[in-house]
């Protein structure tokens, strides 16, 4: 039986890229998730969990760690998002008795900026130093320590966004799948790199829909 959890067991070789079942079946896990997050579905939540569980195998493996360790964080936010959708209290839910999105106050935007600068620095050092610290556990440097660090701390911050449905969450989920086109594309995972691509555009997508969803709640709302 082939080793599933390891990237140089291939799946299929498309266009001479060699594709391996961890990285197609996070990729495609991913995709939908991503899709149903966009039309605010709850369903969103436990695709993603899978996904998320198979990319902590990739990552390990190409030497993202800071990616690696957020996925330990997305696994227990989806579970975590998945319950707040779908048991908001009774001032938060809409028509269909789930969790209606909301945007956030100035004051909110710059504490969560401000964390997420912070946090960028001291994971970049540390994600930096990792090899040298635990080189028994990560043999080689880690690859765009700062970039990726960025990245991981910024997504942590668009994912509790997300679970609190802020519109606001989709303009940092841009931002971050942008950068992450990059790098995944530098690092040779290009389905994954392609994927990403993808996601800046289903970001536009959720900025869009989440906003006239938004819209049409102060509606109902107002005439309540």
């Amino acid at each position: 039986m082939p080793d599933f959890f390891d990237i140089n067991t291939i799946f299929f070789t498309v266009w001479g890229y060699p594709m391996s079942y961890l990285e197609f079946f996070g990729a495609l896990t991913g995709a939908v998730a991503v899709w149903l997050s966009a039309r605010a579905n709850v369903w969103s939540w436990p695709i993603g969990a899978i996904s998320v569980a198979l990319f902590f195998f990739l990552f390990y493996q190409i030497q993202l760690y800071p990616d690696m360790f957020l996925q330990v964080f997305f696994f227990v936010t989806n579970l975590q998002g998945w319950w707040r959708w779908t048991h908001p209290k009774a001032n938060e839910a809409n028509l269909n008795q789930e969790l209606k999105i909301t945007r956030l106050t100035p004051r909110q935007t710059l504490t969560w900026s401000l964390a997420g600068v912070v946090a960028t620095l001291v994971l970049g050092s540390f994600a930096q130093n990792l090899n040298t610290w635990f080189p028994a556990l990560f043999s080689k440097p880690s690859a765009f320590p700062y970039l990726d660090s960025f990245t991981t701390t910024m997504s942590i911050v668009a994912t509790f966004m997300m679970i609190q449905k802020k519109v606001e969450c989709w303009y940092v989920w841009l931002l971050i799948d942008i950068i992450l086109t990059y790098i995944y594309y530098v690092k040779g995972v290009k389905l994954v790199a392609f994927e990403y691509g993808i996601f800046c555009l289903i970001a536009l997508q959720g900025a869009w829909h989440w906003t006239k969803e938004y819209q049409q709640d102060l509606v109902t709302d107002s005439s309540q």
